[in-house]
């Protein structure tokens, strides 16, 4: 099998990828806290620490470690063992990206460390300052969309780009930078921001399959050849495409349509991105890619402006060049592949399901149980009719994950199925009964996953993720608590997990931190005795990752998946006898392979749609195709990449660059990071002055305050100057306003500028965080003096000073499918009560709200039921006493939800403020029919991406004073056309109608509306 062999990776390039990783954990027993590196004695520990007593920056208390390059802050003690590699990792790929591009970075870049979530992921930024946040949780490595070993030198290798290419500037973006008092971000208060971020940093305004593209693409490279632009999951997806005839996106195409209507919506991105600088640098030159990120004195600020300067074609053409150049590449790859005998496949469903989880048979009903995720429904564990291909929700899933969706285990004998929620955040262990549909939640924020039931004694088994530790557990019945078997080695990374069916064996895909994978089969017995891992056998392919083994009905050999050959094939590996056959020959890949009683194999094929379950005849294949990565030819032919190596943090001395160890006091951090020149609105007048923002590197605290004067018009002289001054912590606001000036209030009916002064601190907390799922309490206290209007009613006469106090709690859990615009299902309530004081008199009020909506079996639609009711007491002749309803409320330019007659102020078919009512009743129900996408309307630093239509209409029962109980009723329809400026800023245009009708003595009428929503 001499034709099975494959180089992916760049010949003699990997030797430069090993990076040093922390030192390993040696206890494993249990999760311990780790040790620092290297591991001092606890003495030492303690010396090392900050002398002064730990304060916390708003609750979230945080340990610093400060170069000149770098604010590295992270959780003592249990983050502590990693701060020496990470922050050698950053100084290492800092130094070669200055190098590299030419870049001296404009501010010092901070570094967080978290372990927020159970699975691993990064985010970076070069707006308002240069940061990473790096979660400490393992990385996923299904289906091979991550690259292999130590995580962290790939994430800030990758992240770095990031910083690298939006911070790049010259001396005219410098010269901005300066006279705007640091790099601006676009915010929707001051809608000027959007220019002023384009001039301090021009490189921030691009399409993000730029920004993932060269991130990926010099990940590699800077690994010696070990990343996603070598990978075996980016050729199939491709492969596929050419195979299936489907469409390839253009750069407009992708990110108004492709990243949205895709089951791998986001990660488009990334594929189309790292396969387009792959091109360029084939065809090109790696030196050329450079030239095109880089920020040079001669340069064009937009990227593609630069890209025509540097390639002498434009950008769009290039991309129809790579379109191409990759169709007749597949087909030569697809040609190697059918050089051989391919495996027939029997597709099972009608349709490509996207991503799925592990799935199990149900024998006695002929289904598939498992997890999906697909556009146009909310992903579910549910089950598939094997014969028909139809599908049966059981229960909806959240937190899911883009590529296996979720965990799951299956138990026939009590027909249970076990499955994971919140895989982003920490993982929560529930069981279904796959019959009746009823749930059961075992184990909240467990942080188990990979689980698998032991036949023998029903226990449970997982993978628990924690301060980046990997530890097996087991669950036993009744699965109310876990015991910690064993912990592995910080860098390894077991997954995958499966029993026998005798349950005396242990299988796991491993991985280690320098980058070899493999299958190990242990002695499960050795696991529960505390003895750790007994090794059976093992299976190694490298350089692939093998993934989705699972035991025979027999137990003595398993059944898995790997893209040896670069192409995803079954694989057999018998256990006595530690060898393998190849069963398959597929032109894209094959996954999760589980046998069935006539011999044949149900597999995931991998589609343009995504996976599809599928039958295939097994059959040992002695001699199969490769196919050649797109990378290895680049490298090939262009060998110079094999000199772009980083090299091992190891060779960084961090202790001489160490400046300070400390506690993070975020106040005392903060310094200005805008200021710039504003036009507002007041009392629809232009007014102008200047904004100054100011704010710590993690933004846990934030000032804000905007002057300005008014000029022109009939404005007295006491309401020319305007000021607003709000300084925000991570639960609390405090603001003070003097003749409140807002720029919205330049295009619209609704005015949100005030005469007089205010004093308003508010709070607002989420008590329960479980996303979707969040229940918040707020509250403010506020005092207002000079009014002439009240504050949140423009046409009522206001008493001159108001004292008002106010305490609520808001409840949300609702769901959107993948290529939704819109909440689809789910529960929205609040409930609020409050008073107002004003001349000596007290006016309370309660008032509360409910919504509901389900999905429709069209895609992404939905019907909504909007509900709320309150009253308000004390002198009915007080403007204080009442409500007040009526329109839209939404102003031509505006910064708040386009979909505004969802809101209780609002009732489209009657004037701002025209009723007026102590008790109501306000009930509004919403058709939202599905989204029209548009793929090439636009050009890219402007396009339109989708347009939402929807229909409501509502009824109001209100009581007043003047008459007792009345009806009113209304009737409306609104178009929202989302598009997107300046590459990734989103904006919302909607055009709506309504009619209001009911009541003789209150005038409905015929409205109309047109908005924009800014961000």
């Amino acid at each position: 099998m001499a034709a099975l062999c494959l180089g992916s990776v760049a010949s003699g390039a990997l030797a430069q990828a090993q990076p040093e990783p922390p030192p390993p954990q040696t206890d494993t027993t249990m999760v311990k806290e780790p040790v620092a590196e290297p591991a001092p004695s606890p003495k030492q520990a303690k010396a090392e620490e900050p002398k002064h007593s730990p304060q916390n920056a708003g609750g979230i208390p945080l340990s610093t470690i400060e170069t000149d390059n770098q604010l590295l802050l992270y959780f003592d003690p249990v983050q502590t063992y990693l701060t020496p590699y990470v922050a050698r990792a950053v100084e290492n790929a800092l130094e070669w990206h200055k190098k590299r591009w030419q870049w001296e970075p404009w501010d010092r870049t901070t570094v967080l460390l978290k372990d927020f979530g159970d699975f691993g992921n990064a985010a970076a930024r070069a707006s308002p300052n240069n940061g990473i946040m790096l979660d400490v949780a393992p990385l996923t490595q299904r289906m091979e969309t991550f690259t292999p070993g130590e995580r962290f030198f790939t994430l800030i290798n990758h992240e770095l780009t990031h910083v690298a290419t939006l911070d790049a500037y010259n001396s005219h973006d410098a010269s901005w930078r300066r006279l705007l008092g640091g790099k601006p971000m676009p915010i929707q208060e001051h809608p000027e921001s959007i220019l002023y971020n384009y001039l301090t940093t021009p490189r921030n305004n691009i399409p993000r399959w730029y920004a993932e593209g060269s991130a990926v693409f010099f990940e590699t490279w800077m690994a010696g050849g070990l990343g996603r632009a070598q990978g075996g999951y980016d050729e199939m997806v491709f492969r596929a495409k050419v195979r299936d005839n489907d469409k390839l996106y253009s750069p407009l195409g992708l990110e108004s349509e492709g990243i949205n209507v895709d089951f791998q919506i986001g990660a488009n991105d990334y594929l189309y991105g790292t396969r387009f600088f792959s091109y360029l640098a084939l065809t090109y030159g790696p030196d050329k890619v450079l030239l095109w990120l880089r920020r040079d004195e001669q340069s064009d600020g937009f990227y593609a402006s630069q890209f025509h300067r540097v390639f002498g074609k434009k950008l769009d053409d290039a991309w129809s060049d790579w379109h191409a150049f990759e169709r007749q590449f597949q087909q030569a790859n697809l040609a190697k592949l059918s050089a051989y005998p391919l495996t027939e496949v029997q597709h099972l469903s009608p349709q490509g399901l996207g991503s799925m989880s592990r799935g199990f048979v149900d024998e006695r009903n002929n289904q598939l149980i498992a997890a999906f995720r697909y556009p146009g429904k909310v992903g579910f564990v549910g089950t598939m009719d094997l014969a028909t291909g139809k599908l049966r929700p059981l229960v909806d899933l959240k937190g899911m994950m883009l590529y296996f969706v979720t965990s799951l285990a299956y138990d026939p004998d009590s027909r249970k199925a076990f499955y994971v929620n919140d895989n982003r955040a920490y993982r929560d262990l529930l069981e279904v009964d796959v019959d009746t549909g009823k749930k059961r939640m075992l184990l909240k924020d467990a942080r188990i996953g990979d689980i698998v039931v032991n036949p023998r004694d029903k226990s449970i088994w997982g993978i628990r993720h924690q301060n980046g530790y990997a530890t097996i557990v087991r669950i036993p019945p009744p699965y109310a608590g876990f015991n910690q078997i064993h912990t592995f080695d910080y860098g390894i990374t077991p997954f995958d997990l499966d029993i026998s069916p005798d349950g005396t064996l242990i299988s796991a895909s491993y991985g280690e931190v320098n980058g070899i994978q493999s299958v190990r089969v242990w002695n499960l017995q050795s696991f529960e005795q505390g003895n750790g891992p007994d090794e059976v056998a093992r299976l190694d392919l490298p350089p692939s990752t093998p993934e989705g083994f699972t035991f025979a009905p027999d137990g003595k050999s398993l059944y898995g998946t790997s893209y040896y050959t670069g192409v995803s094939n079954v694989f057999h590996f018998d256990i006595a006898s530690k060898k393998y056959d190849v069963l398959s020959n597929a032109s894209t890949g094959f996954f999760r392979p589980m046998l069935r009683p006539d011999g044949k194999l149900l597999v995931y094929e991998y589609t343009g749609e995504g996976l599809t379950p599928s039958l295939i005849k097994p059959e040992v294949k002695n001699d199969l195709g490769t196919v050649e990565f797109l990378g290895t030819r680049v490298v090939n032919t262009h060998p110079e990449l094999k000199e772009w190596g980083v090299g091992s943090p190891a060779k960084v001395d961090l202790d001489a660059l160490i400046k300070k160890r400390d506690m993070y006091h975020a106040t005392e951090r903060m310094k200005l990071s805008a200021a710039y020149p504003i036009v507002e609105g007041y009392k629809r007048d232009p007014t102008f002055g200047y904004y100054f923002h100011f704010e710590d590197p993690l933004q846990f605290h934030q000032l804000d305050a905007a002057f300005s004067v008014s000029p022109f018009g009939g404005i007295r002289d006491k309401e020319r100057i305007h000021a607003d001054i709000e300084y925000r912590s991570l639960d609390w606001k405090l603001r003070y306003w003097h003749n409140d000036a807002d720029i919205y209030d330049l295009a619209g009916p609704v005015l949100r500028s005030r005469k007089g002064d205010a004093v308003i601190i508010s709070y607002d907390k989420a008590k329960i965080y479980d996303p979707p799922r969040q229940l918040n309490v707020f509250g403010s206290i506020a005092g207002y003096w000079g009014l002439e209007q009240l504050p949140s009613a423009q046409n009522i006469a206001s008493p001159k000073n108001i004292y008002s106090g106010e305490l609520g709690i808001r409840y949300t859990n609702t769901r959107q499918s993948l290529g939704g615009v819109d909440h689809e299902k789910g529960f929205q309530g609040r409930i609020v009560g409050g008073v107002d004081m004003a001349r000596d008199r007290l006016y309370p009020h309660l008032y509360g709200g409910a919504d509901y909506g389900i999905a429709l079996p069209w895609p992404n639609s939905s019907v909504w039921i909007y509900g709320s009711a309150g009253f308000a007491a004390g002198e009915p002749e007080s403007p204080l006493g009442a409500y007040y309803f009526g329109s839209f409320r939404n102003n031509y330019v505006d910064n708040r939800p386009e979909k505004r007659y969802r809101e209780l102020e609002s009732f489209p078919g009657f004037d701002i403020d025209q009723i007026g009512a102590r008790q109501f009743g306000k009930l509004t129900g919403e058709l939202n029919l599905p989204p029209v996408r548009f793929e090439e309307i636009g050009a890219p630093a402007f396009f339109l991406s989708y347009a939402r239509p929807a229909l409501f209409a509502g009824t109001m029962m209100l009581g007043s004073p003047e008459k007792r109980n009345y009806h009113l009723y209304n009737i409306g329809a609104q178009v929202d056309l989302g598009f997107t400026v300046v590459m990734r800023l989103p904006m919302v245009f909607s055009v709506g109608v309504a009619h209001g009708f009911g009541d003789k003595d209150i005038d409905g009428q015929t409205e109309w509306m047109a908005s924009l929503k800014i961000l």
